[in-house]
């Protein structure tokens, strides 16, 4: 994980916390939607993860002429046999980045669902199974930018993680500027894990030690977003799920075998905001998201393994 970690911070200066929930969503199986203005390093960073692992990678560039059977495939018929063959489509990969996901429109974005819930594509009454691991890395512009259709609940309620680049700060800017105007830095990014590192890694942290109490813990603010007079749409079930199976996943990158409740409470913020639709007049789901995890108790009993 540290030198998965340490090659993404090879192209990505000073965002050390976006590499890491990247790395946390690929080894909990889950789904990241990287969302900011244009020019922040979203596909790079992307790219970076992709490129560190020593797996099949296929890249989707969205456009509003962009076809479901661009994403999931198509059935030709082959003359010679006189039957139909299907074509794979871009989502057979293990790393798929979806770059701005949103200027494609509602019916092209649909075609991720079955994928991305059930890790298998449906074309034409046959089921065709997808590889493991298997993630989705997409990017979006803010919806308020020209060209872009927002994500309806159910396709961002698949991503495990939202996350926002940002601007870097002057010094990181500074390097980038002075690195970068004679060479890329993508020439010499080697993958340091083989998939077989990366089945493991995913293994591990499934295995991660989760107490009850700290289970409860994550239930009881996932609940709290359903009954806050603020919000209109809480967190599902599918929330839940994925808050612990991400909070197992930084515990074993950060080489603890058990989760705390500071892995939920540092999760929270980037897992639970996207899924939440605010009452009219409330400025945004994070605030709300924030002073629910301050107001929901900490679990006092045993978080370790006995």
């Amino acid at each position: 994980a540290r030198a998965i970690l340490a090659n993404i911070e090879k192209v990505i200066d000073g965002k050390p916390e976006a590499a890491e929930a990247a790395l946390v969503v690929f080894l909990a199986e889950g789904h990241l939607l990287i969302e900011d203005v244009p020019g922040v390093g979203k596909t790079v960073l992307a790219k970076a993860l992709a490129r560190s692992v020593s797996c099949s990678v296929r890249r989707i560039q969205f456009t509003p002429d962009l076809l479901p059977s661009d994403i999931t495939g198509v059935s030709v018929y082959n003359q010679a046999d006189r039957e139909f063959e299907f074509k794979p489509g871009a989502v057979f990969a293990n790393i798929v980045i979806g770059d701005e996901i949103n200027r494609a429109s509602p019916k092209t974005q649909s075609a991720l669902l079955e994928a991305m819930e059930e890790r298998q594509v449906t074309v034409d009454g046959t089921t065709y199974e997808l590889g493991s691991p298997f993630t989705v890395v997409a990017t979006q512009n803010p919806y308020e930018m020209e060209g872009t259709y927002a994500l309806p609940e159910a396709q961002r309620d698949r991503f495990m993680a939202r996350i926002s680049m940002g601007y870097p700060s002057p010094v990181a800017e500074l390097e980038m500027v002075q690195g970068r105007d004679t060479s890329n830095p993508f020439d010499g990014l080697e993958p340091v894990a083989s998939i077989e590192d990366a089945q493991s890694m995913i293994a591990a942290a499934r295995s991660t030690f989760v107490s009850p109490a700290v289970e409860q813990y994550a239930v009881n603010i996932t609940q709290a977003t359903r009954v806050d007079s603020e919000l209109r749409l809480g967190a599902s079930p599918r929330a839940t799920l994925q808050l612990v199976r991400a909070a197992k996943a930084r515990a074993a990158v950060q080489g603890r075998d058990f989760v705390l409740p500071d892995d939920i409470d540092a999760l929270v913020p980037v897992v639970l905001p996207h899924r939440l639709i605010p009452m009219r007049g409330v400025v945004g789901a994070e605030d709300v998201v924030q002073r629910i995890v301050a107001e929901t108790p900490v679990p006092a009993g045993a978080v370790q393994p006995s």
